[in-house]
């Protein structure tokens, strides 16, 4: 079983969790014994999260308004003139970005969207047009049968098979016996419900190869493209260009505002924007969201090799601190990570060790995991770890600390 979790995106896809918090997105901030939150927990995870001396990861969710908002304006002269005008209907910044992403990717042409959603269901929708095939071949725990209420069907007329239900992207074989035709093979990298998990290098350009020998075309559902480097040993001008279309998001790894790109062939990504404009995601005005992907790219994006690589380093550590305190079992998934985010798993109830993560959150300021949830076998609890700037100050002896801190206090 893989852990099925809504993603953080709003307001389309409104998360069931977040990895990184205790609570549910924007209610975390309701008052103690409301309706929506009896119990206190969701103002308690904020306020501890906002407390937190050590944590793997500061959600940018937890940072007050205003403070993001000045952040943003202070930055902004890093990647726009003080004189550049502001965006109307997807010019001025917003096109600088879209520029960018395409040439960092390879592709000749890329288009913003305000989600990913639209952005994939638009990629899909076009090449549904050009092959005469409306199927799509995906992983039944990619983001679009999971996430999206069924709108690749609903609203875009779409049909989809899976080559697979093991919890890992489909092989070449399976994708070259598959007993359908498909007109587009859309492969998640990393496949995020699975835990994470990539192909290798060689094993990604044969199942491509495999859907090429069916006339299928390839759409990268790449929302978490940009932390894939390390681990595929290529750059992404690389791996981009053994897909068609490749669709990346700006609010995950990037920790941007929200937004996404569809990148590929200019005469597909010149059809894309009509299509957008259908979808209504010609949107007035952008240019926050665009001046916060940009910096995303300015920042964050040279420094996810060095997440990825420490991620491996917590990995091994927490797997050594629950033999350490002996817990019965548990599991690190993968065993090393494929990216700077992976799955931990334990044989206790969900609410059990979420109080236990709260609760060494607000004792000792050291915030270690967020929410569990039970969605595996009965007595199996998952949650999402993710490693970056916040967790390069731990070494794996902190990371054993805390999780002996934390096995404390789950009840014998």
């Amino acid at each position: 079983m893989t852990a099925q979790e809504a993603e953080e995106e709003r307001p389309q896809e409104q998360p069931t969790h977040q990895p990184e918090a205790f609570g549910d997105g924007p209610a975390e901030d309701s008052a103690e014994g409301s309706a929506e939150d009896p119990d206190g927990r969701a103002r308690r995870s904020a306020a501890a999260q906002r407390g937190a001396a050590r944590a793997l990861h500061r959600s940018p969710l937890v940072v007050p308004l205003a403070e993001r908002l000045s952040s943003l304006a202070a930055a902004a002269h890093e990647v726009v003139g003080p004189d550049d005008p502001t965006d109307v209907y997807g010019d001025a910044v917003v096109a600088t970005l879209e520029d960018e992403v395409a040439r960092l990717l390879g592709k000749e042409a890329a288009a913003f969207f305000p989600t990913g959603t639209m952005a994939q269901q638009v990629a899909l929708r076009c090449w549904a047009g050009r092959t005469g095939n409306a199927t799509v071949a995906l992983h039944p725990v990619a983001h679009p049968e999971v996430h999206e209420g069924g709108a690749l069907s609903v609203v875009s007329g779409l049909r989809t098979v899976h080559p697979t239900r093991e919890p890992r992207l489909p092989t070449a074989d399976e994708v070259r016996d598959f007993e359908e035709p498909f007109g587009t093979l859309m492969l998640e990298l990393p496949l995020r419900d699975a835990g994470f998990v990539l192909p290798s290098w060689e094993e990604l350009e044969e199942v491509v190869e495999a859907a090429r020998e069916r006339d299928a075309v390839v759409h990268f559902d790449g929302a978490r493209l940009w932390e894939c480097t390390p681990h595929f040993g290529r750059p992404l001008t690389e791996i981009a260009a053994l897909a068609d279309t490749v669709y990346v998001s700006f609010y995950k790894s990037l920790e941007g505002l929200s937004g996404a790109v569809l990148a590929g062939p200019r005469t597909l990504v010149e059809e894309a924007r009509v299509w957008r404009h259908r979808y209504g995601g010609q949107l007035f005005q952008q240019f926050p969201t665009a001046v916060s992907a940009l910096l995303g790219l300015k920042h964050t994006l040279p420094r996810l090799p060095e997440y990825v690589a420490h991620a491996r380093v917590v990995a091994d550590a927490l797997r050594e601190g629950f033999a350490a305190a002996g817990v019965p079992w548990s599991r690190v998934h993968p065993e090393q990570p494929h990216t700077h985010q992976f799955q931990v798993w334990l044989p206790y109830d969900s609410e059990v060790l979420t109080e236990a993560s709260l609760a060494q959150a607000e004792e000792t300021k050291t915030l270690l995991f967020g929410r569990w949830f039970s969605d595996g076998p009965p007595g199996l609890s998952v949650t999402e770890v993710t490693v970056a700037g916040a967790g390069l100050e731990w070494t794996a002896d902190d990371v054993k600390e805390a999780v002996a801190e934390f096995v404390r206090r789950i009840p014998g």
